[in-house]
């Protein structure tokens, strides 16, 4: 009677992990290219906030930019031609990749030792440089001039480290209560027009989407080089080295380089 009970209990515990899905390999790690090319969709997480990297035109509903260009592309070498996209923060991106409800994340995101702990990252198919944006009669000038400003820059992002250290390096210090953090780049934007920040930090082809007529980019200021990668979850080898293999080839050939130029995006930081 015991055997038969143990024996039981073992078939019911197999049904119970199958109908939760705990055989679904892909659950867990993410789809293959195989699933990706079988379904017919790309789902890709994007800015749509970074004019020439991801920009959603609200009026019509379209997406524009260097990433945008590249998703269709990765898309085109699975044979498909229907690619969704997410909006995604840099607060957000990383929740969505692991959750599952995207395939890869190209969204300005930067490389880093510490994420990729968490996600995988392909080769920099761009690399940016941090930056400031700052009204023209601010009398800001560099770095030196920030110690009693309020600096706005976008959650979750690595900006404000960044300027943290190369003002340490200038024997200049900041602190936390220097910055003022925003969900946005058009929050901050709209917290520089109206005084409430001194200057706006993030990369600095970002900052290109943001100038108008009453700011300008300090091109003196640029530091701590931003390398972006198209980002997957962390188990998922396959779709990660698929795409690798994308990204090198397309750098090597041109094409990347092309569709940067496409864009109105300046040459990478590494090709100055």
């Amino acid at each position: 009677m015991k055997k038969l009970l143990a024996l039981l209990l073992s078939v019911t515990m197999l049904f119970a992990l199958a109908a939760c899905g705990g055989g679904d390999d892909s659950a867990s790690t993410g789809r293959t290219p195989g699933d990706i090319a079988a379904d017919g969709v790309l789902k890709v997480g994007v800015k749509t906030d970074v004019p020439g990297f991801g920009l959603l035109d609200t009026v019509d509903n379209t997406y524009s930019g260097i990433e945008i260009d590249l998703s269709y592309k990765i898309a085109e070498e699975l044979g498909i031609d229907k690619v969704e996209f997410t909006p995604v923060t840099a607060a957000t991106r990383g929740q969505l990749l692991d959750s599952g409800d995207i395939d890869m994340v190209a969204a300005t995101f930067t490389i880093t030792d510490e994420r990729k702990q968490s996600w995988n990252f392909t080769t920099p198919y761009y690399i940016d440089a941090v930056s400031l944006l700052v009204k023209k009669d601010s009398g800001i000038e560099g770095i030196a001039d920030l110690a009693d400003k309020v600096i706005g820059v976008s959650t979750g992002s690595t900006s404000m480290q960044a300027l943290i250290a190369a003002a340490a390096d200038q024997e200049v210090t900041l602190t936390d209560d220097n910055f003022s953090e925003f969900a946005t780049y058009p929050e901050i934007k709209a917290a520089l027009d109206s005084g409430r920040v001194d200057a706006f930090c993030v990369d600095g082809s970002i900052l290109a989407g943001y100038v108008d007529d009453t700011n300008h980019i300090l091109e003196s200021v640029r530091f701590s080089p931003q390398e972006y990668g198209l980002a997957t979850k962390k188990d998922n080898t396959e779709w990660a080295e698929y795409l690798e293999n994308l990204i090198t080839g397309w750098l090597e050939d041109g094409t990347i380089a092309q569709i940067v130029a496409d864009n109105g995006v300046v040459a990478s930081f590494e090709a100055e």
